[in-house]
């Protein structure tokens, strides 16, 4: 499959020129790391004791292990390889293994259904996968471009039936060969909220720039580095979590499955001066009880980053005070969009911070796709190192969302300031119609998770016959509040908020729990089908 680079190559070379960059392919950053410090610790796993988990020597002799598999099984430069894996040690190693053959990584998270994997792997054309569920394996007969297919589990291995087990020691010695570092390294994956996932290309050029840079951004001078990431690994946040090894050369702390007092553990136990979480886990961090957490004494945390949703202020708040360190939110997506800021209470709302432009720089443009001046509000677009190849397989996707010079089209309504600080003004698409008038439901969002008995809102469309769409909000109570009505909610946006009475929710959704999709996030697609089922025309 083809995979265009829709930047102007003289930009590329320009960042590479400029050392925003690194011309070298992933394997070949992983190996300088190992070859710097084969002894530190590489990749530990949230049950592994102090000082346990694999050092970059083992982690090193597993991906070549695991290469040599690949090679072994007629897997190259080019193929596209599926990794569905949970968090853990092996599918770092599965993923670096990829690049290290010079194939693309696809990984997405475990969870999401047949749906994804046959969306995926067909559109992308996959030739090989990692898979470590039964589910997923008894799709194999229907995707006809594969031709090599391994499991995690010994007891599903069939090599009769062309099922290999990644465990089994390889025949022959790996040698790494040379890999294009424009070439692609990742496919990254939606998280499937508004249709079928898409799926966005990032060279190695990208990943080992941009990307790290990024995280780099998030507290300089911070080494070695030590990130717990407790989002799957396979989503486009959890990215980060083999840059953290191989561009970085730090040690990466992993759950297997997000577990609140297990991650409060894995802080006092492991000690990353990194978090990475979406606000819901964040939440649900700081309302853990205490449960049987060891007294880490003082904590090398020096930062917990948000991403993938909004972060409301309560539950930057909480968690900062559960964790004792600053919280820095992250506006970002899949498609190649970053800017991130440490959140400070004072802050006016919809600030994400001042775009930095060895990570991506960030323009807002009018109808005719002119950059607008400071005050104006419009479209964010970005381009920079972490900008993506293109779309797979998509070319509608490539007209709609990128520009014929390259700048990702984000389809979000923001501003930026005299300071160049950027204002998220809401999603421009994701908008409910309301007899015409136009409510963006994240500004309500804010509004009610400003509420003190709400621990979480989102808000969803109800089908009117009268009206197109009516707005309801889905709440969780905070733990011991009593649920707020919806009367006492409008109230309170009303008159504590002074929310514009147009824009004021006309359903409740009471709900014990937020339903979320496989990366983590809340699923608006199961909140929209609820809510109808409960308020819609019947």
């Amino acid at each position: 499959m083809a995979f265009p680079d829709l930047v102007p190559p003289a930009e590329r070379r320009a960042w590479v020129a400029r050392g925003l960059c690194p011309d070298r392919d992933l394997h070949a950053l992983f190996r300088e790391r190992v070859a710097a410090h084969p002894g530190r610790q590489a990749v530990v796993e949230a049950d592994d004791p102090p000082g346990g988990g694999w050092d970059y020597a083992t982690l090193d002799a597993e991906v070549r292990r695991i290469a040599a598999l690949f090679t072994e099984a007629g897997l190259g430069a080019g193929d596209v390889v599926a990794l569905r894996m949970p968090n853990g040690r092996r599918a770092v190693a599965a993923e670096l293994a990829v690049h290290a053959i010079g194939a693309v990584a696809l990984p997405y998270p475990p969870g999401g259904g047949r749906r994804d994997t046959l969306a995926l792997l067909g559109r992308s054309r996959a030739g090989g996968a990692v898979f470590a569920e039964e589910s997923d394996l008894a799709l194999v007969g229907q995707l006809p471009h594969l031709r090599a297919v391994f499991t995690t589990d010994a007891g599903r291995a069939d090599a009769a039936g062309g099922v290999r087990w990644l465990d089994a020691p390889a025949r022959t010695p790996w040698v790494p060969a040379r890999v294009d570092p424009a070439a692609p390294a990742r496919l990254m994956v939606s998280s499937g909220s508004e249709a079928e996932p898409k799926m966005v290309a990032y060279s190695h050029h990208a990943m080992g720039g941009g990307r790290a840079n990024y995280l780099r951004a998030l507290t300089p001078g911070a080494a070695p580095r030590r990130h717990l990431v407790l989002v799957p690994l396979g989503s486009s946040f959890g990215s980060c979590g083999v840059l953290t090894v191989a561009v970085l050369g730090g040690t990466l702390l992993l759950q297997p499955a997000f577990d609140p007092a297990g991650a409060l553990r894995a802080v006092a136990t492991h000690r990353p001066t990194h978090v990475f979480g979406v606000p819901t886990m964040l939440r649900r961090i700081a309302e853990a009880a205490p449960g049987n957490v060891p007294d880490p004494g003082p904590s090398p945390l020096t930062a917990v980053v948000s991403s993938g949703a909004e972060l409301p202020p309560a539950t930057a708040r909480l968690a900062e005070r559960r964790l004792g360190a600053p919280v820095i939110t992250v506006y970002g997506s899949s498609d190649g969009v970053n800017c991130h800021t440490p959140v400070a209470p004072e802050a006016p709302a919809g600030l994400v911070g001042v775009p930095d432009p060895h990570v991506v720089s960030l323009r807002v443009v009018g109808p005719d796709q002119r950059p607008l001046p400071p005050g104006e509000s419009g479209e964010i677009q970005a381009k920079g190192p972490m900008t993506p190849l293109c779309y797979v397989g998509d070319p509608a996707l490539d007209a709609r969302h990128r520009t014929p010079d390259g700048w990702v089209r984000t389809g979000d309504l923001g501003r930026l300031d005299a300071e160049g600080r950027l204002f998220l003004l809401g999603r421009m698409r994701n908008l409910v119609i309301r007899g015409g008038l136009n409510i963006s439901p994240a500004e309500v969002e804010r509004a009610l998770a400003a509420h003190p008995a709400v621990a979480e809102a989102a808000c969803v469309p109800v089908p009117d016959p009268e009206l197109g769409e009516r707005l309801c909000a889905c709440v969780r109570a905070a733990p011991g509040a009593r649920p707020p009505s919806l009367a006492a909610l409008n109230a309170f946006l009303l008159t504590d908020v002074g929310l514009e009475k147009r824009k004021l929710p006309e359903f409740l959704l009471e709900l014990a729990d937020m339903p979320r999709g496989p990366t983590g996030k809340v699923c608006r697609r199961t909140l929209t089908r609820r809510a109808a089922a409960l308020h819609g025309v019947r």
